[in-house]
């Protein structure tokens, strides 16, 4: 996410459905379905709303078919995201036609700012709830239990929503925590000021107490989310506010959280603090989400972005200079309003000077009320599309070349799960590629050293050392 997009992890990139059904001899009193679309933050919400739900008795199942209630948590930063929410509440329609009892809920972005119109175009919809008011949701479902009518909270209340949630169920190896919401950043392409609100951020104490309970139900690295999250000024619980290389330093202080990161970041963001903590905290991953979304100041002016494409530059230079095996990744639109074809070579010069290890590009595509829907001058979508295969050839290439520089290094591996193939593992290295190697099952839930000895264009592969080998990766 910019402000405007949050990265997807990315199996979060469309749509993800709830985990696994219990057991058939534990089948829960009430079922839950949830499907997620869009980043890291609505996959948390997304789970931090199965556990405001546990104490009514919900746990989750695998089909929607099965389920007594099903969320839509969704996403406004894909295009057609509307439409998209309206199809597969047709698709699900049938059930409900078959099982009146069966609550539906609409949440996320699409719910905050489209309410009304899902209500008057899907009647069977029970509950419309905005991101910030889904800890109400034992409330709204005993509402909807006997209104009329649907329920709609869009609103945003007064309370932070994160003082009135339970605390989470057990956390995965990589475990999401947000500790920010909402922008203040307003640029001219993104919707996230208008269903997100404004910038707010949790108190540390608060942040603190829940990474601790995160690591003590086993996770390993903890990924701080926000839509700024680099904006993150929390209380320190004694009156002062602290910025985000502050909260960094005191999670690395956490015995067996072996890695943090963090995402999204807007380059008006990185502070002195928080490039020092790249420097100086070592669980902090070299790996940096930074969009820049466009290699030119007149476009970058005209987004509203708040910086050039040389402080970019600079930020960059910085940020390597503190810690020399950075990696990093962005976003790019291509075909902003009034970007003519100099832009787009100007964005292609700063993607050939940057050098990425990921990125994530999309051509640009209106979204209702926000500034740049009416700016004059729109691109061709032939021209969008062109530009777009441009850029993303070139940032293919630069994956695939820094993917193929790991060959036969040794670096460190979390170990998150077991691959595609038996006998396998799977993880993350320190620059988010995910690794695979034959090896035992006891590696999941650690970092452990391995050599890689393959780089493909969205992967690494490994094996394990014969022997202790001192680390060397760049």
């Amino acid at each position: 996410m910019t402000p405007a997009r949050m990265p997807p992890d990315r199996a979060a990139a469309d749509r993800v459905t709830a985990g696994p059904p219990p057991a058939a001899d534990a089948r829960p009193k009430r079922r839950l379905h949830v499907i997620t679309w869009g980043c890291q933050m609505n996959v948390y919400d997304s789970t931090r709303m199965q556990d405001v739900l546990a104490p009514l008795g919900y746990a989750p199942v695998a089909r929607p078919e099965d389920a007594d209630m099903v969320i839509l948590n969704t996403c406004h930063i894909r295009e057609n995201a509307s439409e998209k929410v309206f199809s597969e509440l047709g698709r699900l329609r049938p059930i409900k036609q078959a099982r009146p009892d069966v609550i539906f809920a609409v949440a996320g972005c699409v719910a905050q700012a489209e309410g009304r119109e899902i209500v008057a175009r899907a009647p069977f919809v029970d509950i419309v709830m905005g991101p910030q008011t889904y800890h109400r949701l034992p409330e709204m479902v005993a509402r909807a239990a006997r209104a009329a009518g649907a329920v709609i909270e869009t609103e945003f209340p007064a309370e932070s929503k994160f003082d009135h949630l339970p605390d989470s169920a057990a956390p995965a190896i990589s475990a999401f925590l947000t500790i920010q919401e909402g922008c203040d950043k307003f640029c001219s392409f993104c919707v996230v000021p208008y269903t997100r609100g404004a910038e707010a951020s949790r108190p540390m104490p608060a942040v603190l107490a829940e990474a601790r309970q995160l690591v003590a139900g086993g996770a390993r690295e903890i990924v701080l989310l926000g839509q700024n999250v680099n904006a993150w000024h929390g209380d320190d619980g004694h009156g002062h506010a602290r910025g985000l290389g502050r909260l960094i330093r005191e999670l690395a202080s956490i015995p067996g959280l072996l890695r943090i990161r963090y995402t999204t970041s807007h380059p008006r963001d990185m502070d002195d603090d928080l490039i020092a903590a790249h420097r100086d905290v070592p669980a902090l991953v070299p790996f940096l989400h930074l969009p820049v979304q466009s290699g030119s100041d007149r476009v970058l002016a005209a987004m509203n972005r708040g910086h050039t494409a040389d402080h970019y530059r600079r930020l960059v230079e910085r940020l390597r200079g503190a810690r020399p095996d950075l990696a990093l990744s962005t976003d790019i639109i291509a075909g902003h309003p009034g970007e003519t074809e100099a832009d787009h070579r100007a964005t292609l010069a700063l993607i050939l000077d940057i050098g990425f290890a990921q990125a994530f590009s999309f051509k640009y595509s209106p979204r209702p009320g926000t500034p740049a829907a009416v700016a004059p001058a729109p691109v061709a979508e032939v021209e969008k599309d062109r530009r777009l295969a441009e850029i993303q050839a070139l940032l293919r290439q630069q994956q695939g070349d820094f993917n193929r520089a790991c060959t036969g290094k040794v670096v460190r591996v979390l170990f998150t799960g077991t691959g595609r193939h038996p006998g396998q593992v799977a993880g993350r290295s320190p620059w988010l590629q995910p690794v695979h190697m034959t090896g035992p099952a006891s590696l999941i839930g650690t970092e452990a050293a391995v050599r890689i000895v393959e780089g493909h264009p969205n992967s690494l592969a490994a094996e394990p050392l014969p022997q202790p080998e001192e680390l060397a990766c760049a």
